[in-house]
């Protein structure tokens, strides 16, 4: 059975402390894959509701200090529940305060994986980096040999998406080719991309190289296929969730 088809029956929880310009399209995007979203970053539940949660996603996208505080609370709480952590750094070189907050969680919290894209992985790895914003920006470093190291650094897997997806644990690293342009010509493809990432290691924590890597392929196919019946940007993104829901979907398999 693939593991879309296991998500799909085990209707994972995942907890999302997320940012305001995507959360309501992250949390459509798991309800399309089959999983269950709560979006909870208020420090006084965080701890509770990482610990019932299948999994966690720390996201950065829209950060105050109290957002980086109910990371570390519910990180820790997620991992002492032996649940997967994964931490997207969103924009982590943009400033000085996100470099120091992604380097502060990845200090105080035994994450699981980094979904990052090429700029945030340089500025994890102080490696120099033509960075714009929260966009991956340019580079000439070698991205899988700083995920590498990265991921040894940390004791973590590293997925970076791009044009070619790689995720490694230090030792081992997997390529995914394919996707397409319009993935990244709507806001929060990447963010939703950690939460199903997240969602397909919760369900397969005993191989968690190769989760994250079936997680990267599916969607990238999901955007090959939906930019396949898509004019622009508007309906590539109804088009996107119609295509993350219905994907390998196995019609002798129903949700419970």
């Amino acid at each position: 059975m693939k593991l879309i088809q296991l998500l799909r029956n085990e209707q994972p929880l995942v907890h999302c402390i997320t940012n305001f310009v995507v959360a309501n399209f992250q949390a459509n995007g798991l309800l399309a894959i089959g999983a269950s979203p709560v979006m909870a970053d208020a420090l006084e539940e965080a701890e509770d509701i990482a610990k019932i949660a299948s999994c966690s996603i720390l996201n950065i996208g829209t950060l105050k200090q109290q957002t980086v505080d109910a990371m570390i609370l519910a990180g820790n709480s997620a991992r002492a529940a032996g649940k997967p952590v994964v931490l997207d750094p969103v924009g982590a070189g943009a400033t000085p305060f996100r470099k120091a907050s992604v380097l502060k969680v990845l200090t105080e919290v035994d994450v699981t994986l980094i979904r990052c894209n090429a700029g945030e992985l340089a500025a994890i790895a102080d490696v120099p980096w033509n960075a714009k914003g929260v966009d991956a920006g340019e580079g000439s470093a070698d991205i899988e040999e700083i995920a590498k190291k990265v991921a040894l650094d940390y004791k973590c897997l590293v997925a970076v998406s791009g044009q070619t997806d790689i995720v490694t644990d230090g030792h081992r690293s997997i390529s995914i080719g394919g996707g397409h342009p319009s993935m990244t010509e709507i806001t929060g493809t990447g963010c939703l991309l950690s939460s199903v990432v997240g969602a397909f290691l919760a369900v397969a924590s005993e191989r968690p190289l190769e989760a994250a890597a079936e997680a990267l392929s599916f969607y990238k196919r999901a955007g090959e296929a939906s930019a396949n019946i898509s004019k622009g940007p508007g309906d590539f993104a109804v088009n996107f969730l119609n295509t993350l829901h219905t994907l390998d979907r196995d019609n002798n398999t129903f949700l419970v």
